[in-house]
């Protein structure tokens, strides 16, 4: 037998939950061939047969939490696929629910059904708990890794009548009755993880947002003048947001602190710029990282921006994409905003925010009133190592070299 396990799932990823079993038991598979989707909260990934042969055991179901090496099921090599197989798989995973002697950890609370994986099965074991008074946020009900946790800490922070008052805290949280006309949908791993990670960053800095305008014309001009010979000669459409990088990397190198992080009572400066671009995807915002883009092309930046957004509509970014950012860059202009004010990407001291462009009048440079294409912009940060001197000057920086483009190719 062969045992198809969890992979590595990237930096900082311990855990991922199983999303969808693209094959069954009894299935005969191809080397390669996915064959179960796990979803962590950044990528959803393809977990692949690692030889040709028939999947005879699925031991992990839908909606249950898996960690690195933990084991998924088992396959057969070589072997054929037999029409009886799924059937009387079916029968024996259904007959070893009640009496498998693996299956009597839960029966703390067997009427409650409360489904969990092995490994959440052994931190309630190891800890002593009941199942049925664990707030589940899993599908179906089941009890995640994350849920057994946030209740062990609920339970340490009080004294040692803790955990008795536990299930009354909890009560708001449990599932309400849908009305008729309305339709309860899980969220995702993703979904909740972001929900979670942006409450978290709100939470731990001291965030403050400022705010300026910036002229488009002279970028929407020299956009339209060489649009079409940049497209010829490099393949790719000439966009706004490789003006916006490379002008982002300029102030960063003004003011280190804001491409900077805390750690502790330190500050770990980055000398290299790792930008993150948001991108909106059907499973929520994702932010795929361009590692050392102050060593790219405009041509290149907006071939892997491009890249990016397509990858990560289909779930196809690597781990590796996702991670290591400095920086972050949103555009919510795509969708119509005129302003906001964007949530930093933690350990990152800032984001900056890019809005939609609408003419306006401004007065000009003759004191004459004139309709420009303006865009507002926001830039977040962390005010417990950006001060507010450099906030505001390295975002009038990105001004001044978008509203004269010559800047970014003299890097003043």
């Amino acid at each position: 037998m062969t045992q198809i396990v969890v992979p590595t799932l990237g930096e900082s990823v311990a855990e991922a939950t199983v999303a969808q079993w693209l094959k069954r038991e009894g299935d005969p598979v191809k080397a390669d061939e996915p064959i179960v989707e796990l979803e962590t909260d950044k990528v959803t990934l393809e977990v692949n047969a690692p030889s040709d042969g028939v999947i005879v055991k699925i031991s992990v179901g839908e909606g249950d939490s898996v960690e690195v090496g933990a084991i998924l099921g088992e396959m057969e090599e070589g072997a054929v696929a037999n029409d009886t197989a799924k059937p009387a798989k079916k029968e024996e995973k259904a007959a070893s629910a009640p009496k498998g002697e693996k299956k009597e950890a839960p029966k703390a609370a067997p009427s409650q059904d409360v489904k969990t994986s092995p490994a959440v099965r052994k931190l309630i074991n190891d800890n002593n708990l009941n199942a049925a008074q664990i707030p589940a946020s899993g599908k179906d009900g089941r009890l995640s890794k994350q849920d057994v946790e946030d209740y062990l800490k609920s339970a340490k922070g009080g004294s040692s009548a803790a955990p008795s008052p536990a299930p009354a805290a909890s009560a708001p949280a449990a599932p309400r009755e849908t009305g008729p006309r309305e339709e309860r949908v899980k969220m995702t791993k993703l979904r909740q993880v972001i929900a979670r990670r942006l409450k978290e960053a709100q939470n731990t800095a001291a965030m403050l947002t400022t705010f300026n305008e910036v002229d488009m014309g002279p970028v929407m001009d020299l956009r339209n003048e060489y649009k079409d010979i940049f497209e010829k000669r490099h393949g790719v459409k000439l966009g706004f947001m490789s003006f916006f990088i490379k002008a982002t990397i300029q102030a960063l190198k003004e003011f280190p602190a804001i491409n900077a992080e805390i750690d502790g009572e330190d500050i770990i400066y980055k000398n290299y710029y790792n930008i993150g671009v948001a991108v909106s995807t059907p499973q929520g915002l994702v932010v795929p990282v361009l590692k050392d883009v102050d060593q790219m092309s405009m041509a290149e930046i907006e071939a892997k921006i491009v890249d990016f957004g397509k990858r990560a509509r289909d779930g196809k970014l690597g781990m590796d994409e996702m991670t290591g950012g400095t920086y972050t860059i949103t555009n919510g202009g795509v969708f119509g905003s005129l302003m906001s004010t964007p949530i930093l990407n933690t350990p990152q001291s800032g984001i900056l925010g890019m809005h939609t462009i609408q003419k306006r009048p401004m007065v000009g440079k003759n004191g004459e009133i004139e309709v420009k294409p303006m865009m507002y912009l926001a830039q977040s940060y962390d005010h417990r190592i950006v001060d507010g001197r450099e906030a505001v000057s390295s975002l009038v920086r990105i001004k001044q070299a978008i509203e004269d483009p010559q800047r970014l190719l003299l890097d003043v």
